[in-house]
């Protein structure tokens, strides 16, 4: 038995009652019309199981709706957690999404991301981008919206103020009694510079010095590499900033390898609340970056710029400080 033939447009025109041009303009979004036609036209839809073909409506209107998601590495729950904000809201507006995990590469981005861009109609980016492509990714010929990283002015971007979130976590330790406060740092990273300024700055201003210590990524293995250099050294930082909680996990496994408790004989914290940072032994002090919500904002921005409205050019998000085991000090003597 041959199954049954796919309804077409004239298949729901015809049934609604209305003519081809005006189901085509409905199911594509170019024209309202009385309630009354559109619900017959949504009846008739729904009586057929009619589906537009993708292909077909991408040369109607020119759109593909769908926006594209490049991520340095979808492993870490912070760029998993952009993604999904930003698929939250796509899916409402019937916009699909095609997500591209980049994998820390440092090369190939211009051919990974011309690629990506002709399969959507704006594109989302939270990578590395090499400075000689920023002019050429913001006059690419669609809607660009870079995601938790300071860019130009080039580039609209959302994220969240690294500078003051490394401000409240740094005030937050002065008041806990630590003194020698260590940044373990990824200098690559483009938010590196602002969370280090941060923390320098509340740290320098209580007439501390604020030690620096330089990670090799920003991954879980990054902070295993560099633990025993920091924390087996005579000068030991009483507390460890990482530069995200990956970097934090990494410090945490090496310091139960080397015997040394946390928080009894070292403080850590770090960025991002990535779930994990909840359940460790100790939970872990961070700063909340609101990787979520800045995925949800990006999609309702790059939307909105398809949309042909003015959007900030750079949006900024307050982070918050989530205080948990691994910074609180013991008393002295106890």
């Amino acid at each position: 038995m041959s199954e049954p033939r796919a309804a077409t447009i004239k298949d729901v025109a015809t049934a609604a009652g209305v003519s081809i041009a005006t189901v085509s303009k409905f199911v594509n979004r170019q024209q309202t019309f009385s309630p009354a036609v559109e619900e017959r036209i949504r009846a008739a839809i729904a009586s057929l199981g009619y589906r537009q073909n993708p292909a077909a409506r991408s040369m109607v209107t020119g759109r593909t709706q769908a926006i594209g998601l490049a991520v340095m590495d979808i492993r870490n729950p912070h760029y998993a957690n952009i993604v999904k904000g930003a698929n939250r809201v796509g899916m409402k507006s019937g916009y699909s999404q095609f997500v591209v995990d980049m994998e820390e590469r440092r090369e190939g981005v211009h051919q990974m991301l011309d690629a990506l861009a002709m399969r959507v109609d704006g594109l989302i980016v939270s990578t590395r981008i090499p400075e000689q492509d920023m002019d050429w990714l913001a006059n690419m010929g669609k809607p660009v919206i870079f995601v938790g990283r300071p860019m130009r002015d080039v580039i609209y971007t959302v994220r969240t103020d690294g500078y003051l979130g490394a401000g409240l976590l740094a005030r937050y330790l002065v008041r806990q009694g630590y003194r020698r406060i260590a940044y373990a740092g990824f200098p690559l990273a483009s938010w590196n510079e602002e969370r280090l300024r941060g923390l320098k700055e509340v740290v320098e201003a209580e007439g501390l010095e604020l030690q620096v210590f330089e990670v090799d990524g920003t991954v879980t293995e990054s902070g295993e590499r560099a633990a025993a250099h920091v924390l087996l050294r005579p000068d030991r930082p009483e507390v460890i900033v990482a530069c995200n909680d990956q970097v934090a996990l990494g410090f945490l496994i090496q310091a139960r390898a080397l015997g040394i408790s946390i928080p009894e004989d070292v403080g850590l914290a770090g960025f991002d609340n990535i779930e994990p940072s909840r359940y460790v032994l100790p939970s872990l002090t961070t700063v909340d970056m609101r990787s979520e919500t800045m995925g949800e904002i990006a999609m309702q921005q790059i939307l909105a710029m398809i949309a042909g409205k003015e959007i900030a050019r750079d949006y900024r998000l307050e982070p918050t400080l989530m205080i948990r085991q691994s910074t609180m000090r013991p008393p002295a003597g106890g």
